[in-house]
């Protein structure tokens, strides 16, 4: 399966000047929505993150996914896994769980994002699980960004990367794209002016 041409065919593989949810800046940016808008596509896409979990022995009840980017990946995933599947959003500024969902004592948790960067929402959503007494026991996107190491591969994470050691990503493909600090980033050097990808019609 060759991630970047789908990404690519569905017109998702951009190029301009974007800010990520991190504050870094890139000039490419993996649009999801637009792959997983094909519900065909998602629940494929779904189905080979899933076997390669399964694989793995890696066994949950829930799938958690930080809103909003990860809820239709979330979602696919935890049906072709067949659990539960909820998510965890932003009030004030803050990770949250809402609207009834319930983590029981015990359970087991896969966090899933359909673009993992840093980790930063993932590693939230994943201290909320483990505060009301679940345990995360596997990270899971359709695509990496290059800073956290995928199982099965012998790369090591960066130092950006703020998910842990002791427990396995998974994921379909790596992307390594440059990522700056707003401060050294060559594209404002130019008078660009990042966007945020959702907006302006990105």
């Amino acid at each position: 399966m060759n991630i970047e041409k789908i990404y690519k065919d569905a017109n998702a593989y951009l190029k301009g000047h974007f800010l990520l949810s991190s504050g870094k800046h890139t000039e490419y940016y993996l649009q999801s929505a637009k792959v997983l808008e094909n519900p065909l596509l998602a629940k494929k896409l779904a189905k080979k993150l899933a076997k390669i979990i399964t694989k793995a022995k890696i066994e949950a009840d829930v799938v958690c996914a930080p809103a909003i980017g990860g809820i239709l990946a979330g979602y696919e995933l935890a049906r072709a896994l067949k659990i539960r599947s909820f998510f965890t959003e932003r009030v004030g500024g803050e990770m949250a769980l809402r609207r009834g969902f319930e983590v029981k004592k015990g359970e087991k948790f896969i966090i899933c994002e359909d673009i993992i960067t840093t980790g930063g929402s993932a590693l939230e959503s994943a201290k909320i699980i483990e505060e009301l007494g679940g345990e995360v026991v596997a990270f899971a996107a359709l695509a990496n960004r290059g800073f956290c190491s995928r199982y099965g591969t012998n790369t090591s994470p960066k130092i950006e990367c703020k998910l842990p050691n002791n427990v396995p990503f998974f994921t379909l493909d790596d992307f390594s794209f440059e990522i700056y600090d707003k401060e050294n980033c060559p594209l404002c050097k130019t008078g660009s002016k990042a966007i945020k990808p959702g907006s302006r019609n990105n």
